[in-house]
């Protein structure tokens, strides 16, 4: 097993940066190598994704990290939504006043039309309300429609150090910078912001682990310049998309390679230079054959802890759609498949993964709680 000594972190912290099976974190997190269960957008299988109830229901679920997507705002303020194209997840289509700014742009090198949250300042922003953004599949989460305001990241903060008071245990953060590349070209640069806002309250400055993630590599370059290699409570994560597919900064840099690159023994020794951890795509660590079943594992667990990184994979959901296929139950694409879920998060679990991200927490919980490693 590798062990990672990590110096000069409070007792309180270094258990969350251990790739070993040593407990840590005053008993926060789960006795099982510490395995981090990261409530994907909150708890998106069961409320509107990226709102404070999703938040609070995935803290309320066991969920250890919550995970906010941050876009900016025309003033400047950062807000989570999953992308800065917001018409499939508020209800700015149906606002008559908003009606003018629907627009068609080129984000990351695909053309996209709707409603930016760069062109709203805060305050329109704050009169959208979320709504759930695949109601095919979870036609439960429509009931909330219209209800949750679009949180900032000052809000999310709040509510993570207020939840922390209120079931004793410490809940991290793990904000995502969207498409930094494309923000910084209109003048609004992400990164400053979001640790200036990080600064603004002792909890998400000293006290949670704040993980950074993005899928560009550059940024992550840039902050890890900014905070420095041994900030005791921030970790900076490489996100990894398809092996096939290529970084948007790489793109917009002229160069050919792709995470397929960033994924081998070289390529994790060249992210550890700069990152913490690596988020891949689930599939990179145990592909699908040809029938949808999960197959053998690669490499990439095994190259990314050789450098020392951590692996936390995306994305794990409940519902029969999205499980693997000897997984699913005999119910419709729509239904949760709590106990589908589990097992392939422990199929994950034996690979060797160290976290993972879950729309659906407290099944993320049960899994990890129930698992022994062989």
């Amino acid at each position: 097993m590798i062990r990672i000594r990590i110096l000069g972190l409070p007792l309180a912290l270094a258990g969350l940066f251990s790739l070993s099976a040593c407990g840590g974190d005053g008993g926060d997190l789960a006795n099982n190598g510490n395995i981090l269960v990261i409530g994907h957008r909150g708890a998106s299988a069961l409320r509107p994704e990226h709102t404070l109830a999703s938040y609070t229901k995935a803290i309320e679920d066991g969920a250890d990290v919550i995970e906010p997507d941050l876009v900016a705002t025309k003033d400047g303020f950062l807000v989570a939504r999953h992308e800065n194209e917001i018409s499939g997840t508020t209800n700015v289509a149906t606002v008559a006043k908003f009606a003018g700014r629907k627009t068609k742009k080129v984000i990351d090198g695909n053309t996209l039309e709707g409603w930016f949250t760069e062109d709203f300042t805060l305050a329109e922003i704050k009169e959208l309300r979320a709504k759930e953004r695949i109601p095919q599949i979870r036609p439960d989460n429509t009931q909330y429609d219209g209800q949750f305001e679009i949180p900032t990241v000052a809000e999310i903060i709040a509510l993570a150090k207020s939840m922390s008071a209120k079931t004793g245990r410490t809940i991290h953060l793990y904000p995502e910078t969207k498409h930094p590349s494309y923000f910084q070209s209109i003048g609004l640069p992400l990164e400053d912001r979001l640790l200036t806002a990080l600064a603004q309250d002792d909890y998400s400055a000293k006290r949670a682990v704040i993980f950074i993630q993005s899928f560009e590599t550059a940024n992550l370059k840039t902050l890890r310049g900014k905070i420095g290699k041994n900030h005791p409570t921030y970790r900076l994560v490489q996100l990894m998309d398809d092996g096939r597919v290529q970084p948007p900064d790489f793109v917009l840099a002229g160069s050919k390679r792709t995470y397929g690159d960033l994924m081998t023994v070289e390529g994790m020794k060249e992210v550890a230079a700069y990152a913490d951890g690596v988020g891949p795509n689930k599939l990179s660590i145990i592909p699908q054959d040809s029938s949808g079943n999960l197959g053998q594992p690669t490499a990439l667990v095994g190259n990314a802890h050789a450098a020392g990184l951590r692996v936390h994979p995306y994305t794990f959901r409940p519902e029969n759609n999205f499980l693997p296929a000897s997984l699913k139950s005999n119910a419709s694409a729509a239904t949760r498949n709590p106990d589908g879920l589990a097992a392939e998060i422990q199929a994950y679990l034996k690979a060797g993964i160290d976290g993972f991200f879950t729309d659906d927490p407290a099944v993320g919980r049960r899994a990890v709680d129930t698992f022994k490693r062989s």
